[in-house]
């Protein structure tokens, strides 16, 4: 089994990288983010899922540990294979997932391509109570949740995958100043800003 891997980034397409470790160059199927962000000549180390079939050996990759733990429960629920699992965690955080299936709201899931109204409910279903939200205390100065969510709406609302749009926002209201935290235009033109022209969409 192969459960990490480290080495550097040959190439990269959308939800997908090859890594070179060992002279071996390793075609690794990665979320959204992870493939837009991957730069090649860099290196990059992610948590790994071997899948075996009778016809390959797939490769997948995560940021972290808990990635790739909720990638095993998805792909554990019924019609949930593993590129739809993929699809899952390019569109929302685990902390979502996690929220969403503590809440039984199957509506995140629905949103995702590949998945069925039949499925999200699965998920929801067969997920029940075997992930938790993360409880995290908030820094100093934190921005209220309120405000990230609403800027984490509107860039869904101009393109972006709710993943990647709720880490910029999170991220911008990291480093924003106070009267910018506690504004939504404020604090989108500042993401929108620290995310480029175009922006990188999921």
């Amino acid at each position: 089994m192969i459960s990490s891997l480290r080495g550097t980034v040959l190439h990269t397409a959308p939800g997908q990288v090859v890594i070179e470790t060992g002279g071996v160059g390793l075609s690794v199927f990665v979320p959204a983010d992870i493939g837009h962000t991957a730069v090649a000549g860099e290196q990059l180390r992610l948590h790994t899922s071997l899948i075996v079939r009778e016809d390959a050996l797939t490769l997948y990759g995560f940021s972290d540990q808990d990635e790739l733990e909720i990638f095993g429960q998805l792909i554990s629920v019924t019609g949930v294979g593993p590129k739809s699992a993929l699809g899952v965690l390019s569109h929302l955080t685990v902390d979502q997932i996690a929220e969403a299936v503590t809440a039984e709201d199957d509506a995140p899931f629905r949103r995702v391509s590949g998945i069925g109204p039949k499925t999200a409910k699965l998920i929801v279903v067969q997920l029940a109570g075997k992930v938790q939200p993360r409880i995290a205390s908030a820094p100093a100065g934190a921005p209220a949740t309120v405000i990230t969510d609403q800027v984490t709406a509107a860039l869904v609302g101009l393109g972006w995958s709710e993943k990647v749009a709720a880490e910029a926002a999170l991220q911008t209201a990291e480093v924003a100043t106070d009267a910018e935290r506690e504004s939504v235009p404020a604090l989108l033109r500042r993401t929108l800003a620290a995310m480029g022209p175009g922006g990188k969409r999921g």
